[in-house]
Parts: C-alpha cells; sequence; structure tokens
C-alpha cells in the first residue's frame, strides 16, 4: 500500500526518536533524588544539563515552593471544577498580580496550547484570514486546525518575510474582514526575536492586520517586571494580542493570554471552549504562580535577568571566537548550533553526553530535514566554566568544514 504524506511522516518521527532513545538524547528519566538544576544524572553519571528551559532558575527558589506546599495544605491536590462555574480564589490574586505584570488585561490559562485553542476560536471570525510564519509554535497551528474546520481561510508564508505578509494583507484585505499574522516572539529552536520593529510598521499602515504573538520563551528573564518582549514593544497596542507561559523561566504551570482591552478578555473568559470544558491550574501551581508573580513585582528581578544575560553574552562571544556557526546572535536564552546533517547532529550530541554534557538536539520535525543542530538552553544555574567548556568541546568536536570561514571581527565580539 503506498503511504500517505502523513504516514511517511509519522514513520520519520517514530524512527528519530527511536534513534534518539537508543542514544539516551530523548525519553530518558532523571536518577536524581533531588535536582539542583544545574546537573541531573542520567544512567548513572553526572551530567551539565543544558537542556533546561527553566532559565532564570526560580524552580528552586523557597518562596515558589513554600508557595506551593502552602497551597497544598489548604486546598488540597485538586479543586475539581470547571472555571465556567467555579475559581478557586489563589485564581484572582495572581491574574490581579499578572495584571500588574503586563500592565493589561490578562487570563491565566491551564497551559499556553489551552490558551491558544480558548482564544483564537474567539477572536478570530469566519470570515477573517490567518497567516502563520513557517516556524509558528506547534501548539499555536494546532488551535488553527480548528479555525480551518470553520472555515477560515488560513495560509503560509517564509519565515520572518514581512514583505510576503505585506502582499498577502494587501490581497487578502479586499476579501476578508481582517488579517491575523500569528508568530512568536522568540522562535522556540533558533532562538532568535521576532522583526517587532517590521511588524509594529506593518501595524501602522493597515488597520485590518492583526497579530497574535506567542511569547512563551521570553517571559520572566526580560522585560519590566519579566514581561517579556512582545508586550512591553507594542504596549497595549488595540491591535496586538500576545501569549505567555507560567512554566519555562516563571517556573509554575500554565499559561497567560494578554489582551489589549477588557472586552476581548471577557468574550474569551466567558465563551473559550477549554475555559468551559478543561480544568484549572490546580492548588499547589497556583500558590507557586502566584510567589512567581509577586518576585516578578519586587526590586530583586532586575540583578537575576541580568545574571543570566551576561552567561548568554558569554556563550554568543565563546562561539563567534571558535568559529561555531550560530542561527540566531540575538541576546536570548535559547542558542542554536547549526550542525546541518541530522546524522551528525545525533552523534555530536552523543560525544557531548560522553563527556559530562546534556544538550537537545534539534532535528526533524522540530526543524526542516538536514537542517539539524544542537539546542542549547542557558539557564541561572549554570556556571561560566560550564558554558565555555561546552563551546569548546562542541568546536573540537564540530567538522572544520562546517565551522564559518570568516571568524566573527573585533569589532562584531566587542559588541558581543
Amino acid at each position: 500500500m503506498k503511504q500517505t504524506l502523513a504516514s511517511q511522516h509519522l514513520q520519520t518521527v517514530e524512527e528519530n526518536m527511536d534513534y534518539a532513545r537508543e542514544l539516551g538524547l530523548a525519553l530518558q528519566s532523571t536518577e536524581d533524588e533531588t535536582i539542583s538544576g544545574r546537573e541531573i544524572t542520567l544512567n548513572g553519571r553526572k551530567l551539565i544539563n543544558f537542556g533546561s528551559g527553566t532559565y532564570m532558575g526560580w524552580e528552586q527558589d523557597n518562596r515558589l515552593k513554600d508557595g506551593a506546599v502552602k497551597a497544598l495544605q489548604h486546598y488540597g491536590t485538586q479543586f475539581g471544577s470547571s472555571r465556567a462555574y467555579l475559581s478557586l480564589g489563589l485564581y484572582e490574586e495572581l491574574e490581579d498580580l499578572l495584571t500588574q505584570m503586563f500592565k493589561a488585561p490578562v487570563i491565566a490559562t491551564a497551559s499556553s496550547t489551552l490558551g491558544h485553542l480558548s482564544a483564537l476560536p474567539i477572536l478570530i471570525g469566519e470570515n477573517d484570514a490567518v497567516i502563520l510564519d513557517h516556524q509558528v509554535h506547534a501548539s499555536v497551528s494546532m488551535a488553527c486546525q480548528l479555525l480551518k474546520a470553520n472555515g477560515v481561510r488560513i495560509e503560509m508564508i517564509r519565515h520572518d518575510s514581512l514583505e510576503m505578509l505585506e502582499n498577502r494583507i494587501q490581497k487578502l484585505s479586499h476579501s476578508h474582514d481582517r488579517i491575523w499574522y500569528l508568530a512568536d516572539g522568540i522562535y522556540s529552536m533558533h532562538g532568535a526575536f521576532a522583526p517587532f520593529e517590521g511588524m509594529m510598521e506593518l501595524l501602522q499602515r493597515y488597520e485590518q492586520l492583526r497579530l497574535y504573538i506567542d511569547d512563551a520563551h521570553s517571559i520572566s528573564w526580560t522585560g519590566e517586571n519579566g514581561a517579556g518582549k512582545a508586550a512591553p514593544f507594542f504596549a497595549g497596542h488595540p491591535q496586538v494580542f500576545v501569549t505567555g507561559s507560567l512554566c519555562k523561566s516563571f517556573s509554575a504551570a500554565g499559561g497567560v493570554l494578554v489582551f489589549p482591552d477588557e472586552t476581548s478578555r471577557e468574550l474569551v473568559r466567558k465563551c473559550g471552549g477549554t475555559m468551559i470544558f478543561s480544568g484549572p491550574i490546580q492548588p499547589p501551581m497556583l500558590g507557586a504562580a502566584v510567589a512567581s508573580a509577586r518576585i516578578h513585582l519586587s526590586d530583586e528581578l532586575p540583578a537575576r535577568q541580568a545574571d543570566l544575560l551576561r552567561k548568554i553574552r558569554l556563550f554568543n562571544r565563546a562561539a563567534a571566537e571558535k568559529g561555531l556557526n550560530l542561527a540566531s546572535y540575538d541576546e536570548t536564552p535559547i542558542r542554536f548550533v547549526s550542525v546541518g546533517n541530522t546524522e551528525l547532529g545525533y552523534q555530536m550530541a552523543k560525544s557531548l553526553l560522553n563527556q559530562g554534557y546534556y544538550v537537545n538536539i534539534a532535528a526533524y520535525p522540530s526543524v526542516p530535514r538536514n537542517k539539524s543542530g544542537l539546542r542549547i538552553s542557558i539557564n541561572h544555574h549554570l556556571e561560566p566554566r560550564d558554558i565555555l567548556n561546552l563551546v569548546n568541546l562542541i568546536a573540537e568536536h564540530m567538522p572544520e568544514s562546517l565551522k564559518l570561514e570568516n571568524r566573527v571581527s573585533t569589532e562584531v565580539l566587542t559588541e558581543l
């Protein structure tokens, strides 16, 4: 029987996962009785962990732990009600704090994915058109399947191609009420910022344009009060909707939807499908989220952000000096060392594992075929020597043919 594209895709994904598991790079479980944040234990070996997305390290903060324990003791392991009926009072406290963080109306959701599933089918009308960035997060694309089933026109454009976006806005605006561009604030594989300035220019030129930005990877470690990159940049622009994560750097659970106005917030709160038919963030993680939000509104956040930024810059500078081909030199905690050949990427990640460093291998379907790379997460727990040692090891294993022919200039290194 001839394979369909879907079955071929599934087979390739399964084969890649099986191979990664065989190498000890995926579908693994830690063996630690306690976790420090810097190290993990796999197969009896201590490894420096460059795979953690808890960039700011709050998950080890006693205030978050105490918040979770206190909520557990007071409210139990679960509050078993749809938010359409009842919300635990901690939700109100959390959303009040998040409103202060983002300076805009918000909804806390049980996850970022469930937030998309609530918001997009409510905000986007049947006579609207949707344009997806080619690299927008899979959770956003998944929610768009509901829109497609409702007859909404869905298109995809090349990554960050604002010229193509403008062309599609001009053509679609004649037959559609609004044109929605769905993109990430920081792209989760390559760690690059979206072109915010160009997006703002398009907003100023086209009243029909709407932006929906998944900014999950920039919450906490950047922006005033940890509000990320997108929300402060667009500062309540009436045509911009932002989503974020209360996992990752925020170190709790759930997601957050940030609205330009109270009317759209109320509509999603009352009518969003997963607001009605899904469960809530449960009490222990609500307690942790409240504690995290209080820290983000405190005076101590900028120092922690500055410490992480120094480590990001250290990685970028060291990688540039060694001629490593980074997908982006943007100052974000996600670093992607381009390898290309998938087999080489797996073998490099395995070699690093053998030398005591755990990194994520980014291969299809996370990235296009033969565009593989090492996806490295910089976090608060790592020490400068960890970063320098890792970069040196990658450079040793990287074939000379894949290194940059011309090392980064002294001027650029100074900027890094």
